[in-house]
């Protein structure tokens, strides 16, 4: 029976890594699947001579083999005694099929979730190695569905894989036997079975596009969910957790349904089948008396094994069948989690052999300019100098792209024009890991880890002792707050670190900066959100951390760049102005308008 059409073919080359990686126990599947099949041909092809013993057939069954008729079959001894010999060995190879049932059956699991494991890791993988613009363009809800539902949904369409495997042995060891005894009666019944494995084809397309609709309204549900569960403080503030709630009703209702339209249609290949096969074998029953037996063609013994090894094959039809509308309903989920394997048409950072080492003169911004879309400039010839061991601020208005301007030194993206120099090398040829080390960023959407004070302050320096990690707490001061939670350095601070307040999320990030000792810093808007009380302890923070470091400030507060040695102002993706703080007021330039309104604002 064929699977789905179209559906191995491209999907398939994405899992042959995993099936080369853990070929043993899926060798192993196979050769179990096999030998069960081979001897539950035996057990049926021992009937021939166990029927002929007690028929009126002239002469005992004999394959033509001397040792085989006189050893095993008892050929010349008494009936009763060939019965002995002949149930003998129906009962062993009873025995050994079940026992190779069973370790097939073993194997096909451990075939199933090391192949699962593999396709887990490959997409974590891929989701590790994408650049940071990947996730720019790419739906949460999505990727979150593809790792979670659609490969759990993937494992079915293994299990039918595998399922294929072993009653595909099963069906062409009967078919075997079958045309043995008769070639005729088994092209007739193989015939009728074609008719409805093509009208069955019809019917897995369908229910193929339904698993696509499954695939659709889950993401769908996964996304808003995951919206839900992030902008909840906003849902709330607003008071729209009903209409969030209703909204949420609908798209787990439409999933509901996506499930019940696909299963309304795959159920219906189970009866469907029986009907036909049912029908083809009273047929079959009646022909075969009428022209094979009665006519003297067929022994009543021979055609006794047949129906037999007929109606032993009627429930792998059905198995088969039910299996490949799994592969149908599941399929999509396959291709899903294939797309997101493929390396193919997604963005990726090329990284370079050199190694990068403490800054020792500048980073130079040569004519840059930058877009996430083509014909889209965020950033438009840009030209700046960063000074070893200097503080430069970046001031403009919302857009005008200060953070991408920022997110360039550590090669979150690369400059679409241009090139960035770091002591006069390009970026791109250093080991992006080597220069990120070098670099530490403080900004206002700090991501606190569902973990321990502890943990969450050491990330990324996971060789710091607890001595270290305590030692940046207190030139955070953040270690006052962190010993007075329940558990200290212990207390898990919750999902986006709901048990700290803003100002104690910036100290914990500041802490976790200075733990890794970086002689670049970024500081995007660090004290942006932050009350006055709060906003004076980050900034006493902020200056040990600054303190003998190259820093790159962007300033909502004018307040806290007032010395630094040069101010950059940026409007719509270009420098409008450049220098010392003094020298852009007494410009009266676009940093005077900032300074004046910002002044007038705090007064009023």
């Amino acid at each position: 029976m064929p699977l789905a059409p179209g559906i191995l073919s491209q999907d398939a080359k994405t899992l042959l890594p995993s099936f080369r990686k853990h070929w043993v126990p899926i060798t192993l599947t196979v050769g179990f699947s096999i030998g069960a099949a081979v001897f539950e041909g035996a057990s049926i092809g021992m009937l021939v001579p166990f029927l002929q013993t007690f028929t009126d057939d002239t002469a005992s069954f004999r394959t033509g083999v001397e040792w085989i008729d006189t050893t095993l079959l008892g050929a010349g001894q008494s009936d009763v005694g060939r019965m002995y010999r002949i149930c003998a060995l129906i009962l062993v190879a009873t025995w050994c099929r079940s026992t190779l049932s069973y370790l097939s059956s073993v194997y096909t699991t451990i075939s199933r979730a090391r192949i699962v494991e593999d396709l887990r890791r490959r997409v974590t993988d891929r989701l590790a190695s994408v650049a940071l613009s990947y996730y720019a363009t790419t739906r949460t809800g999505d990727v979150m569905n593809t790792v979670t539902n659609e490969v759990s949904r993937t494992a079915g369409a293994l299990t039918a894989l595998f399922g294929f495997v072993s009653k595909g042995a099963l069906m062409l060891m009967y078919l075997a036997l079958m045309f043995w005894i008769s070639w005729t009666l088994s092209l007739i019944a193989i015939a009728a079975f074609a008719v409805l494995s093509g009208a069955l084809t019809l019917l897995l397309r369908r229910i193929r596009a339904r698993g696509e609709e499954i695939t659709r309204t889950n993401a769908s549900f996964t996304d808003r969910i995951a919206e839900f569960i992030t902008g909840i403080r906003t849902v709330t503030a607003y008071t729209m957790r009903d209409a969030e709630r209703e909204a949420l009703h609908a798209a787990a209702e439409a999933s509901a349904d996506a499930v019940i339209r696909t299963n309304k249609q795959s159920r219906l290949i189970q009866p469907l089948s029986q009907a036909v096969v049912s029908t083809v074998l009273v047929l079959l029953v009646v022909v075969a008396v009428q022209h094979f037996v009665l006519e003297g063609v067929l022994s009543m013994a021979f055609l006794l094994t047949f129906l037999f090894a007929l109606f032993r094959m009627m429930p792998n039809i059905h198995a088969i069948n039910s299996q490949r509308g799994t592969w149908a309903k599941n399929s999509a989920a396959l291709s899903n989690v294939a797309d997101l394997i493929r390396p193919d048409e997604k963005p990726y950072l090329q990284n370079g052999r050199q190694p990068a080492g403490p800054l020792g003169d500048a980073i130079i911004y040569d004519d840059v300019s930058f877009a996430y879309e083509p014909d889209a400039p965020v950033l438009k010839n840009i030209d700046i100098r960063f000074e070893q061991g200097a503080t430069t601020a970046l001031v403009g208005s919302s857009g005008a792209g200060k953070s991408t301007l920022v997110d360039l030194i550590p090669r979150f993206y690369d400059p679409t024009e241009g090139r960035i120099l770091y002591d006069g090398t390009d970026l791109r040829r250093f080991d992006v890991t080597s220069l990120r080390q070098q670099i530490a960023i403080v900004s206002q959407k700090t991501h606190i880890f569902n973990d321990t004070a502890r943990a969450n302050v050491a990330y990324g320096a996971p060789n710091a002792t607890e001595e270290d990690v305590r030692r940046a707490a207190r030139r955070a001061n953040a270690y006052a707050f962190i010993e007075e939670m329940s558990e200290g350095f212990d207390t898990v601070l919750g999902e986006q670190g709901v048990r700290v307040s803003g100002g104690q999320r910036q100290r914990l990030a500041i802490a976790r900066a200075l733990l890794q000792d970086p002689e670049i810093l970024i500081l995007d808007e660090a004290t942006s959100d932050l009350d006055s009380i709060s906003e004076q302890r980050v900034q006493e923070s902020l200056e040990a951390l600054m303190r003998g470091r190259t820093v790159i400030a962007i300033a909502h507060r004018l307040s806290t760049i007032e010395n630094a040695d040069q101010v950059i102002v940026l409007e719509d993706g270009r420098i409008v102005e450049a220098g010392t703080y003094d020298e852009l007021l007494d410009h009266e330039g676009q940093l005077w308008d900032y300074h004046r309104t910002q002044y007038e604002y705090e007064v009023a």
